[in-house]
Parts: structure tokens; sequence; C-alpha cells
């Protein structure tokens, strides 16, 4: 059975790399078996990922990237495909969120959010997605969010980018199959360093441990299975889901 989750030989091509949760995908898929390539757009931070994988013996690459920029990001595919003549799993985890009313919020704010949390995504998986169905074999893992199912005030433009990464995940899966497949994987409430203030906040706190069946924030190590799952040949016959994972939140809340 291991062999099916194994990643050995494996060219992944992340995006977000460089801390959170990204920087724990990293770390398991090279853990894994395969080569990362971490994208991104801060090197020194993406160069911390490349160094803890290389610390436990793994195989990563910085790659310095631009999702918004299309030009860019049609340039390093090409180049990573000249380099290792294939990519074998893309995870499209790199993403922005700001906090904000709707009656508040610039038209040009709530653009960026969706251009980056969306449009970028599906970017990334046309350009990767054209040298995956030459080659007969891709797995696309798009990491969107349980604000792909519920709603929540101030994060407009997060939720409405969550819910339309949904979607377009089943369209990919409906084009590109049947030899590459294409899932997403949404998330609950991960401690991480970049919700902090969150994880401080007493009254959110007892509400997430009364409104999720396991009671407790998820940790980053609860989203390594799934994304093995889904990145691997564990998953070959999954293709267009969203796979929920938060602790039982959505449950409770739908």
């Amino acid at each position: 059975m291991a062999d099916l989750f194994a990643m050995k030989n494996r060219v992944v091509l992340l995006t977000g790399a460089s801390r959170g949760l990204g920087r724990d995908m990293a770390l398991t898929l090279a853990g894994a078996g395969a080569r990362v390539l971490c994208a991104g757009r801060t090197v020194k931070e993406l160069e911390a990922t490349a160094r803890a994988i290389a610390r436990k013996g793994g195989k990563a690459e910085v790659v310095p990237l631009d999702i918004t920029d299309e030009a860019a990001v049609r340039e390093q595919v090409d180049a990573i495909v000249r380099r290792h003549r294939r990519i074998d799993v893309l995870v499209n985890n790199a993403g922005i969120i700001y906090r904000e009313k709707i009656v508040d919020t610039s038209t040009a704010t709530f653009r960026a959010a969706v251009e980056t949390d969306l449009v970028a995504q599906f970017v990334v998986a046309r350009e990767v997605g054209r040298h995956m169905l030459a080659r007969r074999y891709g797995r696309i893992v798009n990491i969107s969010s349980v604000m792909a199912i519920l709603g929540r005030a101030t994060v407009a433009g997060y939720v409405a980018a969550k819910h339309g990464l949904v979607g377009l995940t089943k369209n990919l899966a409906v084009e590109f199959g049947p030899h590459v497949t294409a899932n997403a994987i949404a998330p609950g409430y991960i401690r991480t360093e970049l919700n902090v203030a969150l994880q401080r906040d007493k009254g959110f706190n007892a509400m997430l441990d009364q409104r999720t069946a396991a009671h407790r924030w998820g940790k980053p190590e609860d989203l390594r299975g799934p994304l093995l799952l889904l990145a691997s040949d564990a998953g070959a016959y999954m293709t267009g889901h969203t796979l929920v994972v938060d602790g039982g939140l959505t449950t409770i809340l739908a």
C-alpha cells in the first residue's frame, strides 16, 4: 500500500511554498520522494524551505515566480519542462486574503484577491496542463478553503475566489481527463504563523471548539495524508473532487 502514496522521482511544482501550509506541503512531498520546485515571490523564504528539505535528505529547488504575471508563468513552466522534461504534479497553493467590509472594499482590492486566488490558479493550471496532457499523466491539486462552502464577513474576495476555484477544479477534471486528475483540498482553520491573532482570540477559539466535531484547530500535519492521496497514484480514480479537511466544521455549520 505504501507504494501507492509514494512520490519517488516525481517532479512537483508547488506555489506558495515560502511559509505556512506551503512549506509543510513541500516538506511532505519531498519526504515522500518527490523533487519539489518551491515557487513564490519571496526568494529568501523559499530558500529556507529548500534548506529544510535538504536537511531531511530531500530534493528541492527554488523557483522565483509571481503567479499573477502570466508571461512569467509561461516562461517558468517552459523552463522547468526543458530542465526536468516534465511536471508530474502541480499544487496550486499560493494566495492572498484581505479583511474589509464589502461597503468599504474598493473594486481594485476585490479584483486583486480574485486575480491572485482564482485567475492566477487558472493560468498556472492551464500552462502546466498543456505539458501534462502531452505526456498523458498529471496530478493537479488546488488548495481551496472551507470558505468555498461557507461565507464569512470581511473576506468577500477570498470567499468568491475559493468558490470559483472549486468550479474551476471540476472543469479541469472534465477537460483534462482521463490521464490528468484535478482535485482540491478545502482546509478548515489550521494553526500557522499567518493566523496567530485569531489563535489568541478566546471567543473564536470557543466557537471553534464548540462547532467542530474534532473540538480543536487543525494542524499542518492534518493535511499531509489528503495531499499525498491526491498527488499520488493512490487517488488515480478521484478527479473533480473537493476534499474537505476541517475537523467537521462545515458538517456542523451547514
